[in-house]
């Protein structure tokens, strides 16, 4: 049953999809627990841009996403060293791409180039996830 977890592609698959968990759930579960101090400095950040009305709305999203996709990745993790199943990894690593897209236009639009280029290698991570998992 567990023969299939000595192979490197099983393992690197576990290992992506665990680091993808890791992130997002910490991230997720920080906005969870400190809403009001995340939503008063993305206030702040994006003050000076067409986005400045919509920052509750958009943190209800990301959280939401953000906990969906590390709580997907987590499971997903769990089943492909179970039964060797891909399946949900598969749409956790999508979420979490996706979710990606969303904070990298979001920096960019705040002019934050710096903490958008910072999403690139979490991006980097999450495609080659979903690309190993289709393996």
């Amino acid at each position: 049953m567990i023969e299939h977890l000595t192979e490197p592609w099983t393992a690197a698959k576990i290992l992506s999809v665990a680091m993808l968990a890791a992130c997002f759930l910490q991230s997720g579960i920080d906005k969870v627990f400190d809403f009001q101090g995340n939503l008063g400095w993305l206030k702040g950040h994006f003050s000076k841009t067409p986005l400045r009305g919509q920052v509750l709305p958009m943190l209800l999203v990301v959280t939401l996403l953000e906990c969906a996709s590390g709580v997907l990745c987590a499971v997903g993790a769990v089943k492909i060293a179970m039964s060797g199943d891909a399946t949900i990894a598969i749409y956790g690593a999508e979420t979490v791409a996706l979710t990606l897209v969303m904070l990298f236009t979001g920096q960019r639009i705040a002019k934050d180039y710096a903490g958008a280029a910072t999403l690139v290698t979490y991006f980097i991570l999450a495609a080659g996830t979903i690309v190993l998992l289709a393996h």
